[in-house]
């Protein structure tokens, strides 16, 4: 094993005034502090969220942003959505000196220069998704870009009862999604001591890992969990409880990954491990039930094939605000 990452909470933001944009700016500085990163790499993130936001401030409808610690490398990640009125030509805005409001016209292309990782989908009337992952220089662009994720307590609350982790192995990656029943500090309590014990040893088979969790979560109120790990292009997958994972194709034909009934520290049901294939494009997504399963139908808009993107349209689009919620999304063959 080579490394675990457990993101603290996200920190979500409607962007329906001026003074946002200054209250995304100062939340990417207060995400960069508490993570003790360099102030460098704190602002430069800063000017970046200022620039999404001031963006949803000026031409958007509904405009949202996410701040938080990315999965993979050190830095800060920003996430960006609306529901309108969109651009036909991307490319034409990400050039300095192209603006509709009489600025300077380097917004968008300013964030491409700045972050390690750049991501923006739209189109007329239906929206923009943008992410932007501002790293330590010298990361590597490629596994930067291979995960996005959230984990949004619901609105009004401190404490996220929902949790994520994301570990490095010798044979390839795992990955929990932890759903605390509830809300409030001790739904964040139960999640916290499920990601305890996959800390301690997340290569752990997944009977194993659900027992010790069990054990470890019988003075708590108990949590639905689901774990992944991917090695050399399979999938082993088992979900307890209201979580889901999916397989999203390179074509977008998506495949869901089928959880059992129970509760992780209360009623821990036999184990079923459920195993796929994966192939180059694909992507793995995990989910609590703070996002809603539309998202996967065909009458919803069509989901991203990119993992930050994805993050960004779930948030925005799928999270609900009377819940906490968390996701993770991977692509297998961008984390080495």
């Amino acid at each position: 094993m080579t490394g675990i990452v457990v993101p603290p909470p996200s920190r979500h933001l409607r962007v329906d005034h001026a003074s946002a944009v200054y209250a995304a700016a100062r939340t990417a500085r207060e995400t960069g502090r508490a993570g003790g990163l360099p102030s460098v790499l704190t602002e430069r993130a800063a000017v970046v969220t200022s620039e999404l936001a001031g963006n949803l401030d000026r031409h958007a409808i509904n405009g949202s942003i996410v701040v938080q610690r990315p999965v993979i490398g050190l830095g800060i990640d920003v996430l960006a959505a609306d529901d309108g009125p969109g651009m036909a030509d991307v490319g034409h805005w990400l050039l300095d000196g192209n603006t509709t409001t009489g600025t300077l016209g380097t917004g968008l292309g300013a964030v491409g220069r700045m972050a390690t990782v750049f991501r923006i989908r739209s189109a007329p009337r239906s929206g923009t998704l943008a992410a932007a992952r501002v790293l330590l220089p010298g990361t590597p662009a490629g596994p930067a870009a291979a995960a996005g994720h959230f984990c949004v307590p619901r609105d009004g609350e401190d404490h996220c009862g929902d949790a994520i982790a994301l570990a490095e192995l010798t044979d390839g990656w795992a990955a929990v999604v932890v759903d605390g029943l509830g809300h409030g500090p001790e739904a964040a309590g139960a999640a916290d001591a499920a990601i305890r014990v996959f800390r301690q040893n997340p290569g752990r088979p997944f009977p194993h890992q659900l027992a010790t969790m069990h054990r470890a979560l019988r003075a708590t109120r108990g949590a639905a969990v689901a774990l992944a790990r991917i090695t050399s292009g399979r999938l082993e997958f088992c979900g307890v409880g209201n979580v889901s994972g999916t397989t999203i194709s390179g074509d977008g034909r998506s495949r869901v990954l089928l959880s059992i009934p129970g509760v992780v520290g209360f009623a821990l049901p036999a184990v079923q491990v459920r195993h796929a294939a994966l192939a180059a494009g694909d992507l793995v997504v995990l989910h609590t039930d703070g996002v809603d399963h539309t998202w996967r139908t065909p009458a919803s808009v069509t989901q991203p094939s990119n993992a930050l993107l994805l993050a960004a349209h779930l948030a925005h689009r799928h999270r609900n605000p009377r819940d906490d919620a968390a996701m993770i999304a991977l692509h297998p063959d961008q984390l080495c």
